[in-house]
């Protein structure tokens, strides 16, 4: 079968098998526009290669593993690695690789090469999927070019493209890709033109960098930008940027490289060339008959047109999240720059305001003070939250870009073999934990003291242990409950209640660290050489702190979050004292009126109640995704609201929604983790690994299918738990 068709002989008949963007230049290329060499691999060869090999049915199996639209990114990401694995694995059937091999060396042997993405949706005018699948630059040899293509097509089902599906309503069942494969143009700079500005119709904007486009794509390099009003061609140049590198092909890769004084001093375009962009805009808009978004270079003074897809729409009622979606998917520079954000800026900035709102003593201030002391908190908290969303989950996407490259390395059998790598890191939840250890020892040693403290006797403590229950106190709080309306233990009584239960029981040690580590790392960077290797080096040391922060970053919020929780605590001791008792979860604006206004009675929330069947039959086996190998069982026991922390017991297997990082005192012992939220990058994951405790994570309604006392086991290695 011939897979392949040169971009000259496609018609409009062939639109379905070469996908958008494939077709896209095709109609530019018959207007006359100015492209590369470029030929198209149909979705023929997509289908033959999921269907000959079976690839097809295992996709399918991984995306039902739950229903999709219950799943959370986390979880989505992780069924996305794990095709991206399969395809990675599988090998092209032996008529698929012929053809490809042999039109490669007839037809692109001695050249650099584009392969870029073009689903059949793709570039359309309802979807456009701009960043969504995988497009790759300078790629060299046919060992490369055929993996490449099969990394593309592995890109269909990448996180952000199936939340971008599954929100547009599309089959992902019918999903099919097409390739599109382009001779490389190093042209002397590059950027995009949107002949409409979608922020102002009246507008075109150009936007340029030196180099490659690669640099504006990822938003590594800030490009030079031009405002040209369309109806009277008046021109207007932005404030121009530094300009201190661009990117250039460098091997068989795409490196940023340092700019030319001469070069940094003057924009990449001149005003001629501005103009005849914004011509090619408008051309490229009467082609389509629609604003168009149009990427292009200058080689020697030739404009060529890379590719060109319909200016899509953001929904105007706020619910549109595929820019939120795209923005956990970063580049490698972009997350060195986001990195020493987090590390110089952000968690420096959380820590000195905890500890500014720690200091306040709360107990002095009249009742107007306290509600706006509250109203202040309540705003600060939501700042770090927003904080958090923008800056700090994006930054676990290190993890996963290590984890490509791991994979695409080495090709493990294990898609997560990658992750061993990343354990042992110093993580602040494991440093509470190990204070908590601490004390529990000294009980072990003093059983006389452990047993005064059983009985109540709080003085009873030694200087040794008192010094270090004040330290932890002072730097992690009292195991205080959140806002949840429940009653919970507070205070030194929670910490020690709890370090009675860990001295009971000989002490849980944190995992040791495969001895397999130095290998399997030398293994990995032996992969590279030279600046490769160096890169690789660094792309791991960047995985090992995004993987520390996933777990860290909860309990700096978690600081912010106690010093809310603390203000609002105080307002409840003073309404008590008045004999008004309010449920925990009041909103803000009415506990603050309350304490100003003696007279108001608050407005409380109803609570939502759902009829249960108590005959319902139960399921006895559930099936999740396998978050952390191992075996084990153990009695459940349901966490529904943070009082249930208080009634742990060694040897049970912990289940609830998602353990949050402010959680994880109690999984020291614990026998196993199981959790309603899925995903290996999931703060309960993280800890079980670093325990070496079974985990089993994105189980349907954990929390309802099991009860408390219920005899489970636990199978971290197939996702399975066994209700007996």
């Amino acid at each position: 079968m011939n897979y392949i068709i040169p971009l000259t002989e496609i018609t409009p008949r062939d639109q379905p098998r070469v996908g958008g963007k494939g077709y896209a230049l095709a109609r530019l290329a018959q207007h006359g526009f100015q492209t590369p060499l470029t030929y198209c691999l149909t979705v023929n060869a997509y289908n033959d290669y999921v269907g000959t090999t079976g690839l097809r049915e295992r996709i399918f199996m991984e995306l039902n593993r739950k229903d999709f639209k219950e799943m959370r990114w986390e979880e989505i990401w992780d069924a996305s690695l794990r095709i991206r694995n399969l395809f990675l694995t599988t090998p092209l059937p032996s008529p698929l690789q012929t053809e490809l091999a042999d039109f490669f060396r007839a037809s692109l042997a001695d050249k650099n090469l584009v392969v870029r993405s073009s689903a059949p949706e793709e570039d359309s005018a309802r979807a456009s999927f701009a960043g969504l699948h995988e497009s790759f630059v300078n790629v060299r040899g046919e060992e490369d070019f055929v993996h490449h293509v099969i990394l593309v097509w592995a890109s269909l089902w990448s996180d952000a493209a199936l939340l971008y599906r599954q929100e547009l309503g599309l089959d992902i069942e019918k999903s099919a890709m097409a390739v599109v494969v382009q001779e490389l143009v190093v042209g002397q700079c590059s950027g995009v033109a949107f002949s409409r500005n979608p922020n102002d119709e009246t507008q075109a904007v150009i936007e340029a960098v030196y180099g490659l486009n690669q640099g504006l794509v990822d938003g590594v390099v800030e490009p030079d930008r031009w405002l040209i009003t369309r109806g009277t061609r008046r021109l207007v140049h932005n404030p121009p940027p530094v300009r201190p590198s661009c990117f250039r092909p460098e091997g068989d890769a795409v490196a940023l490289v340092e700019m030319p004084p001469e070069l940094a001093a003057a924009p990449p375009l001149s005003q001629e060339q501005v103009w005849q962009i914004y011509d090619m805009a408008l051309k490229a808009e009467s082609a389509f008959g629609a604003p168009q978004d149009v990427e292009w270079t200058f080689d020697q003074g030739t404009c060529y047109t890379l590719q060109s897809r319909p200016i899509t729409t953001v929904a105007a009622d706020g619910q549109d999240q595929r820019p939120w979606y795209l923005s956990l998917r970063r580049s490698f520079e972009n997350l060195k720059r986001l990195r020493r954000r987090l590390e110089e800026e952000l968690l420096p900035a959380m820590t000195v305001q905890a500890e500014e709102l720690q200091k306040q003593d709360l107990s002095s201030l009249a009742d107007a003070d306290l509600a706006a002391e509250i109203e202040r908190r309540h705003e600060i908290k939501a700042h770090w939250v927003a904080v958090y969303w923008r800056d700090f989950i994006p930054f676990a996407h290190g993890m996963r870009l290590f984890g490509q490259l791991y994979n695409d390395a080495l090709r493990p059998a294990d898609p997560y073999e990658f992750m061993a790598l990343l354990s042992g890191a110093p993580l602040a939840s494991l440093d509470r934990n190990r204070r908590l250890a601490e004390m529990a020892d000294h009980l072990r040693q003093d059983r006389d003291q452990a047993e005064k403290i059983r009985q109540g006797e709080i003085n009873a403590l030694s200087p040794a242990v008192q010094q270090l229950l004040n330290d932890f106190l002072s730097t992690y709080g009292d195991l205080s409950c959140p806002v949840t309306g429940g009653q919970c233990q507070q205070g030194p009584q929670a910490v020690l209640h709890l370090v009675q239960e860990l001295a009971a029981h000989p002490p849980r040690l944190v995992a040791v660290a495969p001895a397999s580590i130095p290998a399997l790392t030398e293994a990995f960077l032996s992969r590279f050489a030279g600046a490769k290797r160096t890169e690789a080096a660094e792309i791991l040391d960047l995985a090992r702190a995004s993987y520390r922060l996933r777990d860290d970053d909860n309990i700096y919020l978690g600081r912010i979050e106690a010093q809310e929780l603390k203000a609002r605590q105080e307002a409840h001791r003073r309404l008590a004292e008045r004999g008004l008792e309010v449920p925990g979860d009041l909103p803000t604006e009415e506990l603050s009126r309350a304490l100003l206004d003696g007279t108001y009675q608050p407005r409380v929330p109803e609570k939502k109640t759902t009829a249960s069947n108590q005959t319902q039959i139960r399921a006895r086996q559930l099936i999740g995704q396998p978050a952390g190998p191992g075996l084990a069982q153990g009695p459940a026991r349901v966490i529904a609201s943070f009082s249930d922390l208080t009634h742990f017991k060694h040897g049970e297997v912990l289940v609830c929604d998602a353990v949050d990082p402010n959680m994880t005192f109690v999984v020291p012992l614990a026998a196993a983790v199981v959790e309603r939220r899925g995903g290996m990058l999931i703060h309960g994951a993280i800890i079980a690994r670093e325990y070496g405790l079974p985990c089993v994570t994105g189980v349907p309604e954990a929390t309802s299918l099991i009860r408390s006392g219920d005899a489970l086991t636990v199978d971290g290695y197939l996702g399975i738990v066994v209700i007996e």
